[in-house]
Order: structure tokens, then sequence, then C-alpha cells
């Protein structure tokens, strides 16, 4: 079997296994984009370029437009509680 064969028998095994109860995953609760610029007293258009993203493409969000991903959802969580360590990160300094 390939090794794409191999790995995908391996992520729907550990899918139902998570389906079930069991097994590593974690599930985080839905971060609130605009929660967090709030709780950071951010505008829109100073959030978008510290995740990363166009201004029109954060909007999306707060609008519900776009749905935030996993690795999105975990630099919200971090900008929530750390916020300066996420700016000192991209800084250019």
């Amino acid at each position: 079997m390939s090794s794409f064969g191999e790995d995908l028998i391996q992520s729907l095994t550990e899918a139902v296994a998570h389906a079930k109860g069991n097994g590593p995953a974690l599930v985080h609760e839905p971060t609130n984009p605009r929660d967090v610029r709030e709780h950071v007293k951010l505008t829109q258009a100073e959030m978008a370029p510290l995740i990363g993203m166009s201004l029109s493409g954060y909007r999306k969000w707060e609008q519900g437009q776009r749905r935030v991903s996993g690795p999105a959802a975990t630099l919200l969580r971090v900008i929530e509680r750390e916020p300066e360590a996420v700016r000192r990160a991209l800084s250019d300094g």
C-alpha cells in the first residue's frame, strides 16, 4: 500500500476513535474573533495584520462569512491571553 493510503487509513482510524470519545485529539471551544479583538482593545485594522491576514478577510470572520480554522483559532487564543508576546514575535526589532 502507498504511504498516502496508510496515512489515510490512520487518519480515518483516529477520526473514528475521536468520534467515540477516545484518542488524543483536543477540541477547543470556538473562538469569537470580535470578542478577542475587543478584549485586547484593537480595531479591525490593527487586528488583521496581527493575525497575518487582510482587513477584508478578518471582517468576514467577524461577520460570520468565513470560519476560523484550527491554527487561526489557536493564534486568537494566544492573542487574547498574551497580545504583547505576539506583537514582540512579529516585530522587526
